[in-house]
């Protein structure tokens, strides 16, 4: 019997991302980050954000979704109360904050800026490496969202 042809090749769909593959060929290990939760498409963890209108700083639980294109936190770790979202096309950039803008940050050390169209987040990680993923996994959401 004649062999069977190939089967034809597939439209390309959707660039699919494996968030911590991603990461740890960034160098990051994720694995030994216990303050950052990371799966295919999402990261999960705790983070400081200073308030919008009242400069005070408030820990929220942070779920970034690849699938919902957005960055949403929450009073608790149960994601039950919504506090805000940050949409992926929203995001112009995502910083370090060397220039120690942020107001009365609690570690200034530990700061990074998302800034969006609307207004900059100050965030405050729980550690370098916490702080060093998040920042890679926004980065990697906004580009990914202004590449043409």
């Amino acid at each position: 019997a004649p062999p069977t042809p190939p089967p034809p090749p597939r439209p390309p769909g959707p660039r699919v991302l494996d968030l911590r593959q991603h990461l740890e060929r960034w160098g990051h290990n994720p694995e030994n980050c216990p303050h950052v939760r990371v799966s295919g498409g999402c990261c999960r963890g705790a983070l400081v954000k200073m308030g919008g209108r009242i400069k005070t700083w408030r820990k929220r639980w942070f779920c970034f979704d690849r699938q919902a294109r957005r960055l949403a936190y929450y009073a608790d770790k149960e994601e039950t109360k919504l506090k805000g979202v940050i949409y992926f096309q929203a995001i112009e950039e995502v910083y370090y904050d060397h220039l120690r803008c942020a107001f009365k940050s609690p570690s200034p050390r530990l700061t990074f800026c998302v800034k969006t169209y609307e207004r900059l987040f100050f965030m405050v990680a729980p550690s370098p490496e916490a702080m060093r993923i998040w920042m890679d996994v926004i980065v990697t959401a906004a580009d990914e969202n202004h590449a043409p």
